[in-house]
């Protein structure tokens, strides 16, 4: 069978370890981009621009790349490639919930996942939580303030090393449709994660609510972006936070 398998987004911080984890199993695995470099095929998602080329013989497209502004014009320039080269899978990767918040981007990643659905191609979907670092990012943001703020939230954060694993677990497996969500192992409210990491980090600010409302604010309160537990990741946000702090990947 052919196992070549196309990557976008093979480049960002899903599709690194995503696109490791691939050729750790070996196989043609083609990482879509709009530089060239070694492994790398030159194409562009917004103008469409090289994408039939870079779809010429690949058996598996696996869908990282996203866009807040054009992920629905982009998605639809990959599916018409991809139905051209007669590809026979088609992995995306989506997140939870995103039916339930009414959020411009999730509304557009609902959009891309319906265009897949539509496209007559077999697929695979899996939805995740949001990623450690992600949640991480709002406290990096405010590093240099002498307060931490956080929203009244809860979230439940994965390795994303963990969701790079099963994506490429799916990718090389027959296609399954949407596939069950996962999110990491633990509920938790963004305070205690800014908490956990300001230990490990080794300050004491203070952590003042931030006061947001409206309907998107009540459809994540209400845990529309969260799964159930038991979650699929191990890692917890303290173990990330501990692991980056010691890397110093993240400065506090």
């Amino acid at each position: 069978m052919n196992d070549t398998i196309l990557v976008t987004g093979g480049t960002g911080g899903l599709g690194r370890p995503t696109v490791s984890h691939l050729r750790a199993a070996g196989g043609d695995i083609r990482v879509l981009s709009r530089k060239p470099g070694d492994g790398r095929v030159v194409a562009n998602l917004q103008t469409g621009e090289g994408v039939t080329d870079a779809l010429e013989g690949v058996h598996t497209v696996l869908h990282l790349a996203t866009n807040r502004w054009n992920d629905a014009k982009q998605t639809g320039q990959l599916i018409a490639a991809a139905q051209r080269a007669g590809a026979q899978h088609v992995v995306y990767i989506s997140i939870v919930g995103i039916e339930e918040i009414p959020y411009r981007y999730y509304a557009s990643k609902l959009e891309c996942e319906r265009l897949i659905e539509d496209s007559g191609l077999p697929f695979t979907i899996l939805r995740a939580t949001q990623f450690h670092d992600f949640v991480a990012s709002f406290f990096t943001a405010q590093r240099r303030l002498p307060v931490l703020f956080v929203p009244n939230l809860p979230v439940q954060p994965i390795a994303t090393h963990e969701v790079a694993a099963k994506l490429s677990e799916l990718t090389r497996s027959a296609p399954s449709g949407r596939v069950p969500d996962i999110g990491g192992p633990e509920h938790a409210s963004v305070r205690s994660l800014a908490e956990q990491w300001q230990a490990a980090h080794g300050t004491r600010k203070r952590t003042p609510r931030l006061a947001i409302g409206g309907k998107t604010v009540a459809a994540f309160r209400a845990g529309h972006h969260m799964t159930q537990l038991p979650g699929y990741g191990t890692e917890t946000f303290a173990e990330y936070a501990a692991r980056e702090a010691t890397s110093g990947s993240h400065r506090a």
